[in-house]
This record gives C-alpha cells, sequence and structure tokens, in this order.
C-alpha cells in the first residue's frame, strides 16, 4: 500500500529561508575593515553589551560561584563522558605508512588545526551543552587554542553555567559576544586572539549564513538548518513516549520539524492525540515553539511494513533519528542515513543531546545522507607524505612520465625525466605515451 500521511507539514525548513545573506555579508566587511572597535559596536547593537569581550580569570572565578554543585557534578559528568567517546574516536584514526614498492614509503599523518572557534547559543536558551560537545571534543583533537563565544545577557553577561562548562571542558579564552560580531571577531582574529582555522557549533540563522560566507577562508563543521527528529515506532511502542519524544525535540523553535513513522496506525492516532495536551503543559517559551513546530512542520506517516518505514526514513535523512520498535539489530544494521541514531525506548535524543558522551551538533536538513556529525575527526586534517630511495623511484617516474604526457602535462613529464636522467644516466627510457 502507498504510505499514508496522517498529518502533512504546510511548511519545511526551506519555506522560512530568510534574506539574513546581505545584512551578514555588510556586518561581515565592517567588522573586518574596521576590527576591535566595529565588533564592539555590533556588540552593543545587537547583545546590548558594553562589558569585557573576553572574560578575566576573575570573571570566570566569580561565575563559578554563582552555578549550583549539583548543576557542576552534573556539567563534569557530562564533560567526562563526551571526552572519552571523543578519546575513543580518536583513537579510530591514526598515523600510518606502508612500503608501496620496495624502498618507496607513503603514509599518513593526523595534525589538528591550530585555533578552534567553539560558538555556543545563549539566547532563547543557555546551551550548556553545547560549550560541553564543542569544546572539549577540539581539546581532545589537540588544537593549540581554544576560543568559547557565547551571547552574552544585557546586564548580565554570558550565562555562569556556560562560562563553567567552557572553563572546565578546556577552553583558553571566553569570549562574550554573540551573533555575526562573535563568529567574525574569532575569524578575524580579533582582541588579541589568533584567527581561528575551524569554526564550529550551533547558531541562528544569522550565525549559520555567517559560517556559510566565511566557508574556504575558515573551515566549518557544517551548514545547519533548524534541528529535526524522526521516531520510527511500532504496534509494541509506548504511544505517549513517543509523544513526549516528539514534542521535546519540537521545542527547539518554531520550525523545527518532528516526524512520526510507523506501520501501526491505530499508534499513530493515539500519538497524536496525546501531542496537544503534552504542548500545552509546557512552559509558555516552549510552547509557543512546540504548538509551531507541530502545526506547521510535522508529519506522521503510516508505511507498509517495517522496510517501507526504513526506506521513508533514509529519504529524510534526519539529524536525530529514534527507533521504538521490536528487532533493534536489524533496524541499526539497515539503516543509512541519520545524524545520530537512538536505539530502543530506553534511551532518548534528549541523553544525546545533553550526557551521553555522543555530539549533539550534527548535520539537518537532509545533509545526514552524506556527512555526520561534529567529532574529533572534523578538528583534524589527515594529510599525507612520502619517500623514496633513488632505486624505488626508477618504476614511478617512467610511469609518471608517460601518463602526464598522455595527459598533455609536459612540465610534470620533465618532473620525472629530470630524476631519471640524474640517477640513472647510463640507462635508456621509454618515456613517450605513444602505444
Amino acid at each position: 500500500m502507498p504510505r499514508e500521511y496522517l498529518k502533512k507539514a504546510s511548511l519545511t525548513a526551506k519555506s522560512d529561508a530568510s534574506e539574513v545573506h546581505e545584512t551578514v555579508k555588510s556586518i561581515l566587511a565592517d567588522i573586518e575593515a574596521d576590527g576591535d572597535a566595529k565588533a564592539k559596536e555590533y556588540a552593543a547593537k545587537f547583545d546590548r553589551y558594553e562589558g569585557n569581550v573576553l572574560l578575566t580569570p576573575e570573571e570566570i572565578e566569580a561565575a563559578f560561584a554563582l552555578v549550583p554543585e549539583k548543576l557542576k557534578a552534573d556539567i563534569r559528568f557530562a564533560h567526562d563522558n563526551v571526552r572519552r567517546f571523543a578519546e575513543l574516536q580518536k583513537g579510530t584514526t591514526t598515523d600510518v605508512e606502508m612500503e608501496i614498492a620496495p624502498g618507496f614509503v607513503a603514509g599518513q599523518k593526523l595534525i589538528p588545526v591550530d585555533a578552534a572557534g567553539c560558538y555556543v547559543p545563549g539566547g532563547r536558551y543557555s546551551h550548556i551543552a553545547s560549550a560541553i560537545m564543542t569544546v572539549t571534543t577540539a581539546k581532545v583533537a589537540g588544537c593549540g587554542h581554544i576560543t568559547a563565544c557565547s551571547p552574552p545577557r544585557p546586564g548580565q553577561g554570558v550565562p555562569p553555567a556556560i562560562v563553567y562548562a567552557a572553563h572546565i571542558c578546556g577552553a583558553d579564552k571566553i569570549m562574550a559576544m554573540g551573533g555575526v560580531q562573535g563568529v567574525a571577531s574569532m575569524t578575524f582574529g580579533l582582541f588579541g586572539l589568533p584567527k581561528a582555522n575551524i569554526l564550529v557549533g550551533p547558531g541562528n540563522q544569522f550565525v549559520a549564513e555567517a559560517k556559510r560566507i566565511l566557508f574556504g577562508r575558515v573551515g566549518i563543521d557544517m551548514i545547519a538548518g533548524p534541528t529535526d527528529s524522526l521516531i520510527l515506532a511500532d504496534k509494541n511502542a509506548d504511544a505517549h513516549i513517543v509523544a513526549t519524544d516528539l514534542v521535546s525535540q519540537a521545542e527547539h523553535g518554531y520550525n523545527s520539524p518532528v516526524w512520526l513513522v510507523t506501520d501501526d496506525r491505530d499508534l499513530a492516532e493515539r500519538v497524536m492525540a496525546a501531542v496537544p495536551a503534552l504542548i500545552e503543559d509546557l512552559p509558555e517559551l516552549n510552547r509557543d515553539n512546540a504548538f509551531a513546530a507541530w502545526r506547521d512542520y510535522a508529519e506522521v506517516i503510516v508505511c507498509e511494513d517495517r522496510e517501507d518505514m526504513a526506506a521513508c526514513s533514509d529519504e529524510y535523512a534526519p539529524e536525530h533519528l529514534t527507533v521504538q520498535a521490536a528487532d533493534l539489530d536489524w533496524w541499526l544494521d539497515r539503516l543509512t542515513c541519520y545524524g545520530s541514531l537512538f536505539l530502543g525506548e530506553e534511551t532518548t535524543v534528549s541523553y544525546g543531546d545533553k550526557a551521553t558522551g555522543t555530539n549533539h551538533v550534527l548535520p539537518t536538513s537532509g545533509a545526514a545522507s552524506y556527512t555526520g556529525g561534529l567529532s574529533v575527526h572534523k578538528y583534524m586534517k589527515i594529510v599525507t607524505w612520502q619517500r623514496s630511495t633513488r632505486e624505488a623511484s626508477k618504476g614511478v617516474a617512467e610511469a609518471t612520465a608517460r601518463i602526464s604526457r598522455l595527459e598533455g602535462m609536459e612540465g610534470h613529464a620533465r618532473a620525472a625525466d629530470v630524476r631519471l636522467a640524474k640517477y640513472f644516466p647510463d640507462e635508456t627510457f621509454d618515456l613517450t605515451a605513444d602505444e
């Protein structure tokens, strides 16, 4: 049977594409031209903040005193999990070398980028977990300098818990500046900072557009859109838990899509019936976000069987993918397109967002079809090298000369010719491209 949409989105993430490019481009040009003063001017305008841009050790200590001990312990718990998982990831890629031919050795070497700029959202919500996810992975990768940048709140500055998290996770500098001006300051090396080699972390549409424009002169983790989540559920799923998980992700923002894909119509109807009351029970800001996201962006899809469910999920390539269905190993083997996978009712996207160790900076808007999320590897340059004896270079030089001439690249061919002439003056080689 064809897929049945019990609920169809009236909007998509692309429907809300705002015309921010020219605004962001102008701000970046202003700040690059006029430096620190212009960045501070924009901070006063947009952040409504005129305090220190780079937090002093005394300000950091003062922020620590404002963080409850229980929250400090939770942050340390999450940091430890993220650190250990990042260390595990780092161990999967190592320096290697091999002898291509006797006397000719090639290898790869991992080199961390020198300076990382970690953007930590702090407007609508204080994203403590984003500080943990971005700074910790940069530290494990071995970056020489890490800047954590977060929007200050008027009259308060950067929320103390973000300051605490960024500091214990390894930030060398904590910047009280948000938006395009914060991204620009890290990129251009303002306020005495080293110029960032890579920018990471989530942000609003202006931050995302700034990263898009700057990509090329600086590396980025990804160009992120609104967060999205998909749940695969069969008849065995708990409708209340499924509905709760959908609502928990819809609260991210008014344009955050959530999708339910199932092969059980009765479950779908029970979930749809439960969602409105769960949204109504949220605090006001969360409620408004979740209501709009559910109304305009959510979808509920009934499929014929689990194979069709899996195929549907792969087509959506969600940022977060939850499976609440029987035979979890089958799903793990079958599914191919997702940012992060949550298998079984016993785990949830919220766990991954905050504390389990896997990173929550993930591909959105279908990008999971071709890339994964932020990891320690994003900060690592995998470079190659080679070394050879003169004797070992003979065969390589002959092949290089002939291939180059066939391609019409005579200069390349001559770089091989001169070595053969120098190393083997008494030998004759056929270096033409003719048969």
